[in-house]
């Protein structure tokens, strides 16, 4: 379960003082507690005078209801009920006035009180009403004062840490010094990315793992509190924090709200950074990859200080985006994905986002399968959208990388053709489709398709594509009639009748084997189509 979140506040007034304090106060010296002791930890935000025998509609949570008792003068038999009806509505205690309009509060009434930690109170009489309203109100709005004062304070002491170039780690060590509680900044995945505090080995090890949090109660003091760091409009994580002895307070939290917008402040910044440092690497790594980066030289010495090692036998993976995937969100998951990926398998590898693919360049010895499929995993929580991986061969060096990049590139694309989304693929497992990737010329691989097939090469007709279907599978069987019958579902009779329609169409193919080699590369292209 996760720690209680509280929202910034309104301005409106949030703290106040408990009943047990203000039975100190000079106005309510002689006042005595009648029942409800228990309930002497819940806080008094405002007061209210009871004027009308209905006062329920016009009262509020973390209320002081004063009363003489007049309203139930001639019925006094509701104050029986009245108190189960103001806990109800939050209320925080009953002061009352006797002797006057009622003599004593029945005992049903103070029994009620006890059971609920409701706190009745015997006003003196001597004390008005206005003296109480002034006195308490004036504390509540020192208080209410004193803690916005810590409050800004605190803000301009997080700004100023910001400010200085400071980062997460800094907000957090200054948040756990300011309060003395020990205090964690979390990622949106939950995952601990700075923490400081006497207890921070406690926190860490409870946020890892996922331990549930409650609030503690009485007199707004709890353990643990969750504020969530959010930046235009988006969830950056958390600020948490943790207090072993419940000593974390409402005025505590509304530091942690202050740290929170600090957080956000310093991770915006932090991602500014990031973007412009991805930015360079990737316009780098594009340079490498299409041979207009200089020298091996000077790649590598370039290389060395964004810390890739390009000296040594690399292999290239593209994982691109599929196109119903085109989501610049998921791009940004997907450089994500991959980028912890090659840190975990290979440090000193490349990797940088492109417009909708991520290149990265990968150690030879590492299994490049494992770390697609480590990347896969982890980008597999944003479904539906995938990816598919092109594979290259091994590339001795900086001047190879180009066509190394070219090969990955075009296994990518040529796995999703095949296999569809989601393809992994390697440039040497492409048999006959690595041949005919390697045409550049794709008007004349089109050119071959049409002169081939004929009419069979559009899809405009639904006969003509049916048609083609048949064809694949009878090259597919080696003319194998009763074979593709049973696979198409055909009466024998009804194939004899298609294989002689598609003979006047294309040749006799049945006859000439170097027909039935133009026919199935022509097949072959058409599955290609859009590389």
């Amino acid at each position: 379960m996760e720690p209680p979140v509280r929202l910034a506040s309104t301005g409106t007034i949030i703290h106040g003082v408990s009943v047990g304090e203000l039975l100190g106060v000079s106005t309510l010296a002689e006042a005595r507690l009648i029942a409800g002791e228990s309930g002497l930890g819940r806080v008094v935000q405002r007061l209210n005078v009871m004027e009308v025998p209905d006062i329920l509609p016009w009262v509020k949570p973390h209320e002081l209801l004063l009363t003489t008792g007049y309203p139930l003068r001639n019925t006094p038999q509701s104050l029986g009920r009245l108190v189960a009806d103001l806990d109800e509505r939050g209320l925080a205690a009953l002061a009352i006035k006797l002797g006057r309009y009622v003599d004593e509060l029945p005992p049903e009434m103070v029994e009620q009180a006890d059971r609920l930690g409701f706190p009745l109170i015997l006003l003196p009489n001597d004390v008005g009403f206005d003296d109480i309203l002034n006195q308490v109100l004036t504390d509540i709005l020192n208080r209410q004062a004193a803690v916005l004062v810590r409050a800004e304070e605190a803000h301009r002491a997080l700004v100023h840490v910001v400010l200085a170039g400071g980062g997460l780690d800094e907000v957090t060590a200054e948040v756990a010094e300011l309060l003395d509680i020990s205090v964690a900044a979390v990622d949106g995945r939950g995952r601990v990315l700075a923490s400081a505090g006497r207890h921070e080995a406690a926190l860490r090890d409870s946020v890892t793992r996922d331990l549930a949090r409650e609030a503690a109660t009485g007199s707004g003091a709890r353990a643990w509190v969750s504020v969530p760091v959010i930046a235009g409009g988006h969830h950056h994580g958390r600020i948490i924090a943790y207090s072993p002895a419940g000593a974390i307070r409402d005025s505590d939290v509304s530091i942690l709200e202050r740290a929170a917008t600090v957080a956000a402040l310093a991770v915006t910044r932090q991602e500014a950074v990031n973007a412009v440092e991805s930015k360079y690497r990737a316009d780098f790594l594009r340079d490498v990859l299409t041979g207009r980066a200089g020298s091996g030289e000077r790649v590598v010495a370039r290389a060395r200080a964004f810390g890739w090692d390009l000296e040594r036998p690399v292999t290239v993976l593209v994982a691109e985006l599929d196109p119903e995937a085109d989501e610049r969100t998921a791009q940004d998951r997907l450089v994500t994905c991959w980028t912890a990926a090659m840190r975990r398998h290979d440090p000193r590898g490349a990797v940088a986002g492109f417009s909708h693919e991520v290149v990265a360049v990968l150690d030879a010895a590492v299994d490049a399968a494992r770390v697609a499929k480590d990347a896969a995993s982890a980008f597999a929580d944003t479904p539906p959208i995938t990816f598919s991986t092109g594979t290259s061969r091994p590339s001795s060096g900086p001047e190879t990388l180009p066509e190394a990049y070219s090969q990955a590139l075009k296994a990518a694309r040529v796995g999703r053709q095949l296999h569809g989304p989601g393809a992994v693929a390697h440039f040497d497992q492409l048999g006959v489709y690595r041949l005919l990737s390697l045409v550049s010329d794709t008007a004349e691989l089109h050119a071959f398709v049409r002169e081939t097939l004929g009419p069979l090469a559009a899809d405009d007709d639904a006969e003509n594509a049916d048609l083609r279907r048949t064809l694949q599978v009878l090259l597919e069987t080696n003319l194998n009639v009763a074979e593709t019958a049973r696979r198409l579902h055909f009466h024998y009779n009804t194939l004899r009748y298609r294989i002689g329609k598609l003979e006047r169409m294309l040749g006799n193919f049945t006859d000439d084997p170097h027909l039935r080699l133009n026919l199935t590369l022509a097949l072959h292209v058409l599955r290609m189509r859009g590389i």
